[in-house]
């Protein structure tokens, strides 16, 4: 097998990076697909999590589910994010303020930034391209303060640990209207 790794790779391991276990001091982003640009957002609140059922046209089987999560501003402007069973469960458990006896990833995440002396401070959901939202996570420690690229459900699902607030874009809302 390892002949095998060789012929695919060849010499491994690479060149030692040399700042490979050393903070980097001009804290380097991850990196990123999209263009920068500003933005002018909206708070919007969670209104609940459901599961919707619809015929997914395979003769096999009638009906297929997806999960959703539903936000919407201050104006009534709904906004629907698809989210996968497991993090639906989490908003849920959250938004019924209910703990559960071991941490899921979501309590875990809470936990580490808690004990860490960070909280969040807010998210915002600041693109949708090619039918996948973007969102970020600014997470706030003493006079520091950290944006995190994230998926919008895991975002989403922190924030209502925190008691943050979840902000959209205008250009998100709007393009989600007209889908």
């Amino acid at each position: 097998m390892s002949n095998d790794f060789a012929d695919l790779f060849g010499d491994w391991p690479p060149e030692p990076n040399p700042n490979q276990g050393r903070a980097n001091p001009d804290h380097a982003h991850e990196p990123e697909n999209r263009v920068r640009r500003p933005i002018q957002v909206r708070e919007c609140k969670v209104v609940n999590v459901f599961e919707a059922t619809y015929a997914d046209g395979n003769q096999d089987s009638t009906n297929a589910k997806t999960n959703f999560v539903l936000l919407r501003d201050s104006i009534g402007r709904d906004i629907r994010i698809f989210v996968l069973p497991d993090v639906a469960y989490a908003m849920c458990l959250a938004l019924s303020e209910h703990t559960p006896e071991r941490p899921f990833t979501h309590d875990l995440m809470k936990n580490i930034l808690v004990r860490m002396g960070a909280t969040i401070e807010c998210v915002t959901v600041d693109d949708l391209w090619q039918d996948t939202f973007y969102s970020k996570i600014t997470i706030v420690k003493g006079d520091e303060s950290l944006e995190i690229d994230s998926r919008p459900s895991d975002a989403i699902a922190l924030a209502l640990r925190f008691n943050a607030p979840i902000y959209i874009s205008e250009h998100v809302l709007e393009a989600a209207q007209h889908e």
